[in-house]
Formats: C-alpha cells, sequence, structure tokens
C-alpha cells in the first residue's frame, strides 16, 4: 500500500505553465503557477489523501490516527511530517536567497531548511545560482546588496535534465529561468530575500527583502559548489545524503522490480520522474509521488523503462 496526495497550487510571479506541458497536470490557464506542494503537512496547509482510506482524509491524521505503522515506533502522533516535497516551475528567475542553519533560525524566529533540488526539465540557458565566487567577503557583498550588483558574487552554475544539488540551509542561492525543479525539502517555509531583481510581485508592489536577515544566516566560507551529473545507466545513486534526509535515484528497465528496505525506522517517498512503475497495488505516473508506511514491504516494479527518486532517513526530532 502506498498513499498519494492531491497537489496544491501556488501562483508565483516567476511561475508559468510547466506542470502542464511538462508533467501534464490540468492547472488554471492563463496563471503563473510557480510551486506544486504534493506532500505538506503544516499548520495552514496540509495534504489531502487522494484515495481516502477508511476515514482518514488528511496527511495529518493519516499519522495521528497510527504513527507507529506510518512513521516507526519512534514517531509521536504529534509530530509532524518531516518532509516537504513541491515542484517548481521556474519559467523566470526567483529571488537571491538563503534559509537560515539551526543555531541561526532560533534567534530569528525561523525554521532551518535544508532543501534538495533534482532538475527535471531545463532549457538550453537555463542555471543556478549556487554558493558565493571564491574571494567573495561579507562587506563587498553588502555593498554589492545595496548596489543592487550583488549577482556578481553569486556562483552560477548551467543546469540540465538530470542534475542534482543539496542547498544546505546557509547556502545562498536562486533558480534561474527555464527550470522546472523536484525540491525536497525540510519541512519548514522560512526564506529571506536578499535581492529580487528590482521587480515587483503579483500585487505590483515590491516584494519584502530581508537584507539584515540573510546577512546573519549566509555562509561566507561556501564557494562555488559543484552540481552532480547523474547518470541514466547506474541502477542505483546517492543524490544526498544528510541529516534530514537520503536521497536515491534508481534506474529500473521494464519488468524489473526492487524492495525497498526499512533500514531506519521510518517510510519512504517514492517520486517518479520518468516512466511507470507500481507501488504494491498502486501505480504511479509521472510527477507523481507514493508514500510508503514504515509496516508495508515497499516492492517497486517496472511497468516500462523508469527513473524515480526515493527519500528516507528522516530526522525523528524535526
Amino acid at each position: 500500500m502506498i498513499f498519494k496526495f492531491e497537489p496544491i497550487y501556488q501562483e508565483r510571479v516567476w511561475g508559468g505553465q510547466m506542470l502542464n506541458t511538462k508533467l501534464h497536470r490540468v492547472i488554471p490557464p492563463n496563471v503563473k503557477i510557480g510551486e506544486s506542494w504534493d506532500i505538506v503537512d503544516r499548520d495552514d496547509i496540509n495534504s489531502t489523501i487522494s484515495k481516502p482510506f477508511a476515514k482518514v482524509s488528511s496527511l495529518r491524521n493519516l499519522i495521528q490516527q497510527d504513527p507507529k505503522n506510518i512513521m516507526g515506533p519512534q514517531w509521536l502522533p504529534n509530530q509532524k511530517f518531516p518532509i516537504l516535497v513541491k515542484w517548481l516551475d521556474c519559467s523566470e528567475r526567483l529571488s537571491l536567497q538563503v534559509h537560515p542553519p539551526e543555531f541561526v533560525a532560533k534567534k530569528l524566529s525561523g525554521e532551518p531548511k535544508t532543501e534538495n533540488w533534482y532538475i527535471g526539465h531545463a532549457s538550453d540557458n537555463a542555471g543556478l545560482f549556487v554558493g558565493l565566487k571564491k574571494q567573495t567577503t561579507i562587506d563587498n557583498f553588502r555593498s554589492a546588496v545595496k548596489n543592487g550588483t550583488a549577482e556578481k558574487y553569486c556562483h552560477r552554475i548551467k543546469s540540465d535534465k538530470g542534475d542534482s544539488i543539496l542547498i544546505k540551509s546557509g547556502r545562498i542561492h536562486a533558480i534561474d529561468a527555464g527550470n522546472l525543479i523536484l525540491e525536497i525539502q525540510q519541512n519548514s517555509d522560512t526564506t529571506y530575500r536578499v535581492f529580487d531583481w528590482d521587480r515587483n510581485g503579483l500585487d505590483g508592489v515590491p516584494r519584502q527583502l530581508h537584507i539584515e536577515k540573510s546577512m546573519e544566516c549566509i555562509d561566507f566560507k561556501d564557494f562555488e559548489p559543484s552540481i552532480l551529473k547523474t547518470s541514466s545507466n547506474s541502477k542505483i545513486q546517492n543524490l544526498a545524503d544528510c541529516k534530514e534526509f537520503r536521497i536515491r535515484k534508481f534506474n529500473l528497465d521494464n519488468g524489473q522490480s526492487i524492495v525497498l528496505k526499512n533500514e531506519n525506522m521510518d517510510c519512504s517517498i517514492v517520486h517518479l520522474i520518468s516512466g511507470e512503475i507500481k507501488v504494491g497495488e498502486e501505480k504511479l505516473q509521472l510527477g507523481e509521488h507514493g508514500l510508503s508506511p514504515f509496516n508495508q514491504r515497499c516492492m517497486i516494479q517496472a511497468l516500462e523503462d523508469s527513473t524515480f527518486l526515493v527519500t528516507d532517513r528522516f530526522n525523528k526530532l524535526s
């Protein structure tokens, strides 16, 4: 058994229609949909289960009713699901931003947020701003932010379909135009904007910046990180391995199958990137995700040549 959830679409000034053109989803036409929150458990927004099991309708209710079987024997009923899963349509450039590291987040009344980006589609000129250029200092970066020239100190990497990169809390970043990204992140919604390219928001007013908070959060020793070029030939490849989550990429040929092992007393999330797979008795289509409970044997079978990611190893204290 797996649980699937209804996407929750968010309009963004930088969004577009790639969720329709690339993932074949039905979304409002002529609206800049920037984010699809596909698995989320927050006080103000919660995922609805696509196919209700018994009388459980939401992810929050699912965990509260059966935390040990869904999440593992150490899980408490009121602990929120620790991972937030999104698709991002970055038709235009996102703001230059940072998420607070844990030790700074408490001081600023925010939440730490480490995330991983997997590139589902990239246009010819697509790229990512990740980290700082070598020899950037706090003083020259602060001056550049004030002068509107912060971009010249930010490290830009070309992005291609299948690339992956871990964005740790404290790493300055921005997603450039032309990317469709699967974002797997800590359950957090704290973002501090450093610069927004002098544009207005959806309401016609410049979006709020958080320059001083950003300066407290940015890791000024984080220089020119590299992107991970994933393989379409490897059966299994590690994409990210940090205290918040582990992400692996699987490539299966038509008819092949694999059984996931719950090594760390957690459930697993399966994300389908291409092809079609069967998880237990449920099928996953392009861009869909399935939550496989802790107490279930998770067997995945490829119904055609398929690529999928698996997220697990959640932080029990989140």
